[in-house]
């Protein structure tokens, strides 16, 4: 079946439960018709339509008219989010191994979403489930190749301690599995992957399941990083404060989703997930944004400063648009401080004021050689990433191609391509290049692109402290 025929079925399938972005066309939940009985009407096109943004997330939800900030975009109604409770009511097989397991939330919902995808076409989701997509780039499907192509300790510690929990926990499973009777295909670690990775990047919080829901229509918003900002709306007599996204209210029985600002016929309508880092997006949604407002870059502080630290060790970072963060800068000039003077000067550091010219001067020279220590540590520069990234932009469809570009470049070019056999004489030059190593190289981009973002915090910090520095001297 084609995607686009498949597309079609499962919108015929989610109208005909009652899935709507228009707030006056619902119709009774008496008068909603079943899959197999469609109703004439969509559950898009009065609000939002589904489009393609190549160069913002891909698939994702477009305004097909003015939408105001607040307004409800789109409700899905309870009797149609996938949860382990809802699969495992129609399974009693499921529901009983479930229950004499100590399986985790998380671990329960991944082994019913294995258990319901090896139903294929029997299973009553199964115009649903032909939208997921076939793989992730979450850390956790990282090879060692990849993982190593991060550089940075802090994130490979983040990729493999990613790694190892799924595995864990997959192992721990293996025997619900079993008792299942699971087939090889569905037992092993990479569908384990596959779907524990579409429970981190797809469902949506709910208040009755901390492992959360699968949301039908409502998983193709794309993400927007979170402003500072919540909205007033009213819910039935009193009002309360919420951000403006999506939420599972109990009054309607139905995840509801507000538009977050404003926008324009055709504009990518999208949905904060929360507030993340480059690297914390890359671990469980398999992508980073190109301007993250809430990134972060933490380089190795002073032994003997973390004692003068009033707040939580993670506020010690630079931000993304390279300059230190108020925690960061507050500690340091304390730390900056002869020992005999720190006490007298303690609350104008904590206020987040400047001690002295001489005192912000020792900072930003000490913070500026940190970082370019740090930068000059690994493996690749700034100009290299940007370098590689260019040559892997431009796609390849056979070896030959790959080995062109990539064996004139540095040595871990061609340690990709002995990672993933390309350089094995049986390898035919001509052959077409291999799915998982298109795949690899994909992974491998994302590595790459968050390196580079990382490395340019670190290159705008001591731009940053260069110009503080000469203005104050």
């Amino acid at each position: 079946m084609e995607e686009a025929d498949k597309l079609e079925n499962f919108i015929q399938w989610a109208t005909a439960l009652g899935i709507s972005d228009s707030m006056h066309i619902n119709g009774d939940e008496g008068e909603r018709q079943s899959p197999n009985n469609l109703p004439a009407l969509s559950c898009l096109g009065k609000t939002l339509s589904i489009s393609c943004f190549p160069d913002a997330g891909g698939r994702g939800l477009c305004a097909v008219r003015d939408l105001q900030k607040g307004e409800l975009m789109l409700k899905v109604p309870k009797s149609a989010l996938m949860t382990s409770q809802t699969l495992m009511l129609n399974d009693h097989s499921l529901s009983v191994a479930v229950s004499r397991s100590s399986l985790s939330s998380t671990q329960i919902l991944t082994v019913a979403l294995l258990n319901e995808v090896s139903k294929g076409k029997r299973s009553w989701w199964y115009a649903y489930l032909t939208q997921f997509p076939s793989n992730y780039d979450t850390l956790a499907s990282f090879n060692q190749f990849e993982i190593q192509a991060l550089q940075l300790d802090d994130a490979i510690w983040a990729a493999e301690r990613a790694l190892e929990k799924t595995k864990m926990e997959w192992q721990s499973a293996t025997a619900v599995m079993e008792e299942l009777m699971f087939k090889p295909h569905y037992m092993s670690f990479k569908a384990w992957i596959w779907a524990s990775a579409s429970i981190s990047s797809r469902t949506m919080h709910i208040p009755w399941d901390s492992a959360g829901c699968f949301c039908p229509v409502g998983d193709f918003f794309n993400y927007a990083a979170p402003e500072d900002e919540q909205v007033l709306f009213e819910h039935s007599a009193a009002a309360e404060l919420r951000l403006t996204d999506g939420v599972f209210e109990e009054e309607s029985a139905a995840y509801c989703f507000y538009a977050r600002t404003n926008y324009k016929k055709g504009d990518q309508v999208l949905l904060s997930y929360g507030t993340y880092t480059n690297l914390e997006l890359l671990e469980h949604y398999g992508f980073i944004l190109n301007i993250n407002p809430n990134d972060k870059a933490y380089v190795p502080l002073p032994s003997d400063l973390y004692s003068l630290c009033s707040w939580p060790f993670d506020s010690l970072y630079i931000q993304q648009n390279g300059k230190p963060s108020f925690a960061l800068l507050a500690v340091m000039r304390l730390w900056a401080t002869p020992t005999h003077l720190q006490k007298s000067v303690r609350h104008i550091a904590y206020s987040g004021s400047m001690i002295s010219n001489e005192n912000e001067i020792i900072v930003m020279e000490w913070l500026s050689k940190k970082c370019c220590l740090v930068l000059k540590n690994l493996s690749t520069t700034i100009e290299e990433d940007k370098l590689l990234l260019s040559v892997l932009d431009e796609g390849f469809e056979s070896v030959i191609e790959v080995k062109n570009e990539l064996l004139g470049l540095m040595g871990e070019c061609y340690i990709f391509l002995k990672a993933n056999g390309l350089l094995k004489d049986e390898i035919s030059d001509d052959m077409p290049l291999p799915r998982k190593t298109i795949r690899s190289i994909n992974k491998w981009k994302l590595a790459i692109w968050w390196r580079l973002k990382f490395k340019m915090m670190l290159h705008d910090c001591i731009s940053y402290c260069t110009r503080v520095t000469n203005l104050l001297s």
